[in-house]
């Protein structure tokens, strides 16, 4: 393809800063869940955005954030792991905020790896323009960066700017995938994913972080699509409160989740969520292969 350009971009930042809502706003398409609750996203996803003279592959990663599992220390591993198969960074973070320490050190891995780093500066529409440039002082005290862009993920404002700073650090090459598909997660992940973001919406505290989703059974068909899908948890405690009285969580959470997938599938879904207790499974390597979060 001529004067075609392709390569990755990895969002890092630390948690719940709007890396995912920024991915989903550059492709147009719900790629990466959302959620007001901080290490929403546990594996790097790869969402493409695809347009007449580019694609750019994003990798959504984990946020990077002081763990308290072994769940967590893989999460930041994949995340810091990342900067070294791109051609550039955007770190995201919330306008009006300090730099923190794990900001701090995801400036130095970009500049130890030698790759661009691109500052986003998120719901800069939230606060006023004097608060946003003492902020980016400080933040170019800590290194360089290739370009610094104020956005507003949820409003998409700002982003084409940045996707053209994100461009200028791409060859001309080939697409690396389809540019008819916009994420590289298949079908019974996504559909896990879509379950679990709804566990994230409607349940409070520390129970939506034990879960775990795993699509047992995928039957599709022209007009109806069967899932059988079992939400894990962590602890004894938590799967009445998954269940709720008379079931009215389940329900709710199946309910929402069976709304998005038949969006996602364009047919009707017949979805079943069964809750089982896996002690711990957040500290347990083998339970975090099996589910999925540790690849071989």
């Amino acid at each position: 393809m001529s004067n075609f350009k392709s390569g990755f971009a990895a969002i890092v930042g630390r948690p719940n800063v709007g890396k995912s809502t920024l991915t989903n706003a550059f492709i147009g398409e719900k790629a990466a869940i959302v959620s007001n609750k901080p290490q929403t996203t546990r594996s790097n996803l790869a969402a493409i955005d695809n347009g007449e003279n580019y694609q750019i592959v994003f990798v959504d990663t984990p946020g990077m954030h002081n763990p308290r599992t072994k769940l967590g220390e893989y999460m930041n591993s994949v995340a810091g792991a990342t900067l070294s198969d791109v051609d550039v960074a955007i770190l995201v973070v919330e306008a009006g905020r300090e730099v923190y320490d794990l900001e701090k050190n995801i400036i130095k891995n970009a500049a130890a790896k030698d790759i661009p780093l691109i500052l986003a500066i998120n719901k800069a529409d939230t606060v006023d323009k004097e608060t946003i440039l003492p902020q980016i002082s400080a933040f170019c005290e800590e290194g360089e960066f290739s370009a610094i862009v104020p956005i507003s993920a949820l409003k998409k404002d700002g982003v084409d700017a940045l996707r053209d700073e994100i461009l200028k650090h791409f060859d001309e090459g080939e697409p690396f995938y389809p540019t008819d598909i916009y994420a590289d997660s298949t079908l019974r992940d996504m559909c896990g994913e879509i379950i679990r973001e709804k566990i994230l919406r409607l349940l409070d505290r520390e129970v939506p972080h034990g879960t775990a989703v795993e699509i047992e059974k995928m039957d599709e068909g022209d007009d109806l699509t069967k899932i059988t899908a079992v939400i894990y948890c962590e602890k004894s405690s938590h799967k009445p409160i998954i269940i709720g009285k008379k079931g009215e969580a389940i329900k709710r959470i199946g309910s929402y989740a069976r709304k998005d997938i038949e969006k996602l599938l364009d047919t009707q879904v017949f979805l079943e969520l069964w809750v089982k207790v896996r002690e711990d499974w957040r500290n347990k390597g083998t339970a975090l292969k099996e589910l999925g979060f540790i690849k071989e």
